[in-house]
């Protein structure tokens, strides 16, 4: 069996999903993109395609190893989730080849359901008492929302009561029974996550996520040892060598994303190096069916694992949702807050070609947002 094309498709909301087609007929999917940086991902692909091309799809680790390490230059977001993807896709032909799930395929499953969690609130936290109760109606047992939209590099009085009171109202409709996770989304300082940190203690959050952005890593140490929080971390880090330095600091939960953290393969042993440490994973997923379909691969067969994001109905999805790509949404029906597990040979979803060959026509062109302090200068998104 041989690769003989590669395609990529650039669809709606702020996706991009390749294709990877055999000689035998078998297809695999997969999802690399950078939110906001789609295009260059594409074209990431395109040259990466080149290697491929001919090439035994089967040989998925030797295949990581190339496209990783093959140029002089390597890492960084566009490369490694180019990769990321093409790993997913492969996965994908190899369950279809063999018959099994990819779970299967990484040694068997560990658990028979996984968790997952919905988001509230937006980029700016709103309405959180009507939506946290529509999420705990759906059945979810946990949600996700920012602490913050805009934050001072400072937090001030107003500023830190006005987190507590969203963290509080959350708190009130899920009870002590259910759990609310709080994303500071690299936004604060660290002298402001230490300071909102412990005023969030007393709510018992299932973890705080990004407390200082990555670049800032090197505080992780001492905002570990301040806060009574669980810390999490890891959608913008891209190998095991990035977490090592998260997870020696203490940091209690891994978050690395399929689409970005090198794919199937690369997660797979980011989440064994996290289990050294102690650490949990919880992949970071706001995105599409491929991506959460991976995810969830992983999820069945990692013994750390802890809970999993999914993108249904979150605020970004304005043209198309999770369930636009597929054309069976049952491995994406929730039960009491759960995915369960199935049995479908490679990631377990079958994509709607047509729909996404349709997407591909129209396109998108997502841009995170650039926000700005009152004085006019920059601020974290």
């Amino acid at each position: 069996m041989k690769i003989t094309r590669v395609e990529t498709f650039l669809v709606p909301p702020r996706w991009l999903f390749c294709r990877i087609e055999t000689d035998d007929g078998v297809v695999g999917w997969g999802e690399p993109v950078v939110e906001g940086r789609a295009e260059p991902v594409r074209a990431a692909v395109d040259v990466l395609a080149e290697y491929l091309i001919g090439q035994d799809p089967l040989r998925i680790e030797d295949h990581w190893q190339v496209l990783t390490k093959g140029g002089f230059y390597r890492g960084g977001p566009v490369l490694s989730s180019a990769v990321a993807g093409l790993d997913q896709a492969l996965w994908d032909i190899a369950g279809r080849t063999y018959g099994a799930p990819v779970h299967a395929l990484l040694g068997g499953p560990v658990r028979d359901r996984v968790r997952v969690y919905a988001w509230v609130g937006g980029d700016e936290p709103t309405e959180l008492t009507d939506q946290v109760t529509a999420q705990v109606e759906a059945g979810f047992t946990a949600v996700k929302m920012n602490a913050a939209g805009l934050t001072s590099p400072v937090v001030t009085a107003a500023e830190t009561a006005a987190v507590v009171a969203r963290v509080t109202a959350a708190r009130e409709v899920l009870g002590p029974d259910r759990d609310v996770a709080v994303d500071f989304h690299g936004r604060f300082s660290a002298a402001a996550a230490r300071r909102v940190l412990a005023e969030l203690a007393p709510l018992y959050p299932l973890f705080v996520e990004e407390p200082v952005v990555p670049e800032q890593s090197h505080l992780l140490p001492g905002l570990v040892a301040a806060s009574p929080v669980p810390l999490a971390t890891g959608e913008r880090l891209y190998s095991r060598s990035d977490f090592l330095a998260p997870l020696t600091a203490g940091v209690a939960v891994a978050q690395p994303d399929l689409s970005h953290a090198g794919g199937i393969s690369e997660v797979h042993r980011i989440a064994s190096l996290a289990d050294v440490y102690g650490a949990h994973l919880a992949p970071h997923c706001p995105l599409g069916p491929i991506a959460l379909a991976a995810s969830l691969q992983i999820a069945f067969a990692t013994p750390n694992f802890l809970i999993q994001e999914q993108s249904r109905g979150i605020h970004y999805n304005k043209d198309a949702d999770l369930l636009s790509y597929v054309i069976d949404p049952e491995p994406f029906r929730f039960v009491d807050g759960h995915a369960q597990r199935g049995d479908i040979p490679g990631l377990g979803i079958t994509v709607d070609e047509d729909a996404v060959r349709a997407a591909d026509r129209t396109g998108h062109a997502w841009r995170n947002p650039v926000w700005r302090h009152d004085d006019g200068s920059f601020a974290e998104w």
